[in-house]
């Protein structure tokens, strides 16, 4: 299977193998370590993944890859590092959280491309069992959830009225991301009760028929983002007094002062740090 491949960094020969030795395999589009750069190729390029060939980076063009992480947290896409363990390490320490697959040099090309395949693989294989996870066992909800992944939710744990059978608290996610979603209820599966939606809109109508403890909101979402959902959550007896923390990775000052206008309970920005995150929760849920 073919992918596009965007490459960055300062190891030239990886990243000329990329381009003479792979690109029977890979499309490839290479970029400067600029913000501004990786941003856009993004958004032209659509990369299915980002490898960073690292080489004695500079400092600060690490440290910026914990911003970029954010538009690939968005966009579905992993970084991929690659480099000596000596300079991987560094980037570890510099941008936490922020490869999804670490390759050490010495690699020849041909072992490369196998790795990122692989991993690419089983990536899609692990969002597609997890869509399918989402749909087991949701009768009447169909219409609403497909086609897409729309609704997400365990009803393992839920009763006919709707309310948790175990001693779990309850916590609903929304936000647009799928991969986003795998990602938090993680995080949270070994000590709350998890549902997960991609909208706004499914969020509501999940909370027409159950209940939840907490909300996880994402901000920036399409058609209907975060605050507007917030405000419609408020104006109703039924949820108006249900925690909400905003979960994403905006960071525009006056976008954070219009959402803080609507007093969440919280705010916590992307990527998610787990420890942080379940210490919020635990202010308000246990």
């Amino acid at each position: 299977m073919g992918y596009k491949v965007l490459v960055m960094g300062k190891n030239d020969s990886a990243i000329d193998a990329f381009f003479k030795q792979m690109d029977g395999d890979f499309t490839v589009l290479s970029s400067s370590t600029r913000y501004e750069d990786i941003v856009g190729h993004i958004d032209y390029f659509v990369p299915d993944v980002l490898v960073y060939c690292l080489f004695d980076e500079p400092r600060d063009s690490i440290v910026r890859m914990n911003s970029v992480n954010f538009k690939l947290m968005r966009s579905g896409i992993p970084c991929v590092i690659l480099g000596s363990k000596e300079d991987c390490d560094m980037f570890e320490k510099i941008a936490v959280n922020v490869a999804s697959l670490i390759l050490y040099r010495p690699l020849s090309a041909k072992a490369i491309q196998t790795k990122i395949q692989e991993f690419m693989k089983k990536r899609s294989q692990s969002a597609k069992d997890a869509e399918n996870d989402a749909f087991a066992g949701m009768p009447g909800l169909d219409s609403l959830a497909r086609p897409g992944l729309d609704f997400s939710q365990d009803l393992g744990s839920q009763s006919g009225s709707g309310n948790p059978i175990q001693d779990k608290k309850h916590i609903l996610v929304v936000d647009d991301n799928a991969m986003m979603l795998k990602v938090i209820k993680e995080h949270l599966h070994d000590k709350y009760d998890v549902a997960t939606a991609v909208s706004g809109k499914i969020a509501l109508r999940f909370l027409e028929s159950k209940t939840t403890d907490l909300i996880l909101l994402d901000y920036d979402m399409p058609q209907e983002n975060g605050p507007a959902v917030l405000e419609k959550l408020r104006a109703s007896d039924v949820t108006k007094d249900i925690p909400v923390i905003f979960l994403t990775g905006v960071t525009e000052s006056q976008k954070i002062k219009e959402a803080l206008v609507l007093k969440p309970q919280g705010y916590l920005l992307k990527p998610v740090n787990r420890e942080k995150l379940l210490a919020e929760i635990e202010k308000f849920i246990g």
